[in-house]
């Protein structure tokens, strides 16, 4: 029987109003999606969404089938945010990403969990460490090749599942500064929640004007968008266990669908590359990917930029 990875959609990175994000979840709910990650991973000021808002979309995605898994903030400042950590950690009934050390190390012993791409898991020392401390899926760090994830899967602990980040705007860094404030000429404590001004981010640009980051507060990304669908049967041979998704403010749903397709046969990767074009933001890059820069685009074997 051939293995087929389940679809993920990691947790929204961008500061949406809450009405955004209700509905959002309520169209990714008839998705073939099969795990969500839910929750804020980028600034606690984000704070249109409570804990009860989170957890009333969990409850909704889990009745349409889903499994939900509680994502954490990757970069923990405060006080206040350390005490909402421990909430979401402590919870009794989902799952929960660590996306820090702090997460993990309260969950260490006591429960089950899953590492995002900000947890630096560059060998399988580190994986037998986390294993032996309570982890059940972790995910490739976006700038890791195929070469090294062939290398941890497959010397991975018993038990312990893989997932890649397959698709979206790369989350390449996390700083204690607000590069979406200081843009503005505002001090961080005082931004004024300009990032509900960018749905998907604030696009940085050369003095060529050339596409090159994205800022989305303390978060930097990549402008391209990866994209691996061309390497689909990658997956399928190395027997991948999750591929994620992530959100984007238009056509998410439909770059859902059309990675389930591919995954079952019932369109090619070509077709899915080309059906994908329309819904990528900015050009696309997979250069991590097959060991090369990062905003390059790997096209039948050959190193060209993305268009």
């Amino acid at each position: 029987m051939t293995h087929r990875p389940k679809l993920s959609l990691g947790p929204i990175l961008y500061y949406w109003p809450r009405e955004q994000v209700f509905s959002f979840y309520q169209r990714i709910a008839d998705t073939p999606v099969d795990i969500v990650y839910l929750g804020e991973t980028v600034c606690s000021k984000r704070r249109d969404m409570r804990s009860d808002a989170w957890l009333q979309l969990a409850d909704m995605l889990q009745q349409a089938g889903k499994q939900v898994v509680l994502s954490t903030l990757t970069l923990i400042e405060a006080s206040s945010e350390l005490s909402t950590l421990r909430k979401i950690c402590s919870n009794d009934k989902y799952s929960v990403e660590a996306n820090d050390m702090a997460a993990v190390q309260l969950m260490s012993g006591n429960r089950e969990f899953v590492t995002g791409p900000a947890v630096n898991i560059y060998n399988s020392r580190t994986l037998s460490v986390l294993a032996r401390s309570g982890l059940k899926r972790w995910t490739l760090p976006v700038e890791l090749s195929k070469q090294t994830l062939a290398s941890l899967h497959k010397n991975r602990p018993e038990g312990v599942e893989t997932e890649v980040f397959a698709f979206g705007r790369l989350p390449l860094a996390y700083s204690a500064r607000c590069f979406t404030a200081r843009a503005h000429n505002l001090p961080k404590d005082d931004c004024q929640f300009r990032c509900l001004d960018y749905a998907d981010g604030l696009m940085l640009r050369t003095r060529e004007d050339e596409s090159f980051l994205v800022l989305n507060g303390i978060q930097t990304q990549s402008a391209k968008t990866q994209n691996l669908v061309n390497d689909i049967n990658d997956f399928i041979d190395l027997e991948i266990d999750v591929l994620r998704i992530s959100p984007q403010s238009n056509n998410t749903e439909r770059v859902i669908e059309i990675f389930h397709e591919c995954l079952h046969g019932n369109i090619t990767k070509s077709e899915a590359e080309t059906s994908l074009q329309k819904y990528m933001m900015s050009g696309e890059c997979n250069g991590y990917w097959h060991a090369m820069p990062g905003m390059v685009n790997s096209c039948a074997g050959n190193e060209q930029e993305c268009a």
